[in-house]
């Protein structure tokens, strides 16, 4: 009898050392809603959690919550890896938030996308542009943008959409104006008087939400606006006629940045999960699905003939905006946005 319970004791403690070790683990991601989520949980998130038995708990939000929400966890968090714009991602480097991404693939990855320290690297290249109704402008008989100035037609009044200053497209909007008036990120004082004066009155609303955004387009209430080359290729690809300009003054680069989050006991797959973004393969992915500009070399992208995407000289030419001198202001930029412009 003794002989038995031995027996069945080593069994049951066999089997449950066997289903912990083939438990499923959890990988907690925060980044973009919208078509981004879409993508990467369709198209991105099942390889990885087939390979490594794990579980990706997806959290979305814009970059503006995601930096919040490692600050309300700040000693406790649940993030494992996050994936923001470049500016929030300065931001959270600088609150000590991420880790050193470990076995990055340097060699194939272009320079620009490397943050200091690799303690975090972009994932794709976005271009900040204008986006318009292309059925609209050719039933109205009107001319495809080419500038920025001419968000400020009054033909566009109640017509334009636009991000607030907390949402990186909004922002790269402020800093032309304010460049465009004689400042810039220095002086951002010209940015504001030309929401208030010229862009103002013909903004039906700030819009941060991407699905609200799309309603906004495919109800007729908005034809024009500011976005970016990811969300408007998104957009076009569910057929509906949006076009995308490169202004002649200028599209701004957002890199899209991910980093694994510094935590004790982080998780090991969060390393793994970065560098699998990074791969040729998933690079192809996002940049023909979603319209990223890929940040491997490696990397296989088809442009696009409704949105061109970020490749080549167009990815070359994109302004990249003063993030130093943003972040040390962008707190009281906001204030005074909410204050002034979005009352």
């Amino acid at each position: 009898m003794s002989q038995l319970l031995v027996f069945f004791s080593t069994l049951v403690l066999a089997l449950s050392l066997g289903n912990q070790a083939t438990a499923q683990q959890k990988l907690v991601v925060a980044g973009y809603g919208g078509s981004f989520e879409d993508i990467m949980r369709k198209d991105i998130f099942p390889t990885f959690e087939k390979k490594h038995n794990v579980k990706i708990d997806f959290v979305a939000g814009n970059s503006t919550n995601t930096v919040a929400r490692l600050q309300a966890q700040k000693g406790n968090q649940e993030i494992d890896v996050a994936i923001v714009d470049d500016g929030p991602m300065y931001q959270a480097i600088a609150l000590g938030f991420c880790a050193p991404i470990q076995g990055l693939p340097a060699d194939d990855i272009y320079a620009t996308a490397r943050y200091k320290d690799d303690k975090a690297v972009a994932l794709g290249i976005v271009a900040t542009g204008i986006m318009y109704n292309k059925k609209v402008f050719a039933e109205k008989g009107w001319a495809v943008p080419t500038s920025w100035n001419d968000l400020a037609d009054p033909k566009f009044k109640k017509l334009l959409v636009v991000p607030p200053l907390n949402n990186t497209y909004g922002l790269h909007a402020v800093v032309q104006f304010a460049r465009a008036g004689g400042g810039g990120e220095k002086n951002i004082e010209p940015g504001f008087k030309a929401f208030k004066d010229t862009i103002g009155p013909n903004v039906l609303v700030y819009e941060p939400s991407p699905g609200k955004m799309t309603e906004l387009f495919q109800s007729g209430q908005a034809v024009i606006g500011v976005w970016g080359t990811g969300r408007v290729k998104s957009f076009a690809d569910t057929g509906f006629p949006v076009g995308f300009v490169y202004p002649k003054e200028g599209a701004y680069a957002l890199l899209s940045s991910v980093c694994p989050i510094a935590k004790p006991k982080a998780n090991p797959l969060a390393q793994d999960f970065v560098r699998y973004l990074l791969t040729p393969e998933v690079q192809g992915v996002m940049g023909t699905s979603y319209g990223y500009g890929p940040v491997n070399k490696k990397a296989v992208v088809k442009d696009d003939a409704n949105v061109p995407l970020p490749l080549g000289k167009r990815a070359a030419d994109l302004i990249v905006a003063d993030w130093d001198v943003i972040n040390n202001n962008r707190d009281a930029w906001n204030k005074r946005w909410t204050r002034e412009i979005e009352r």
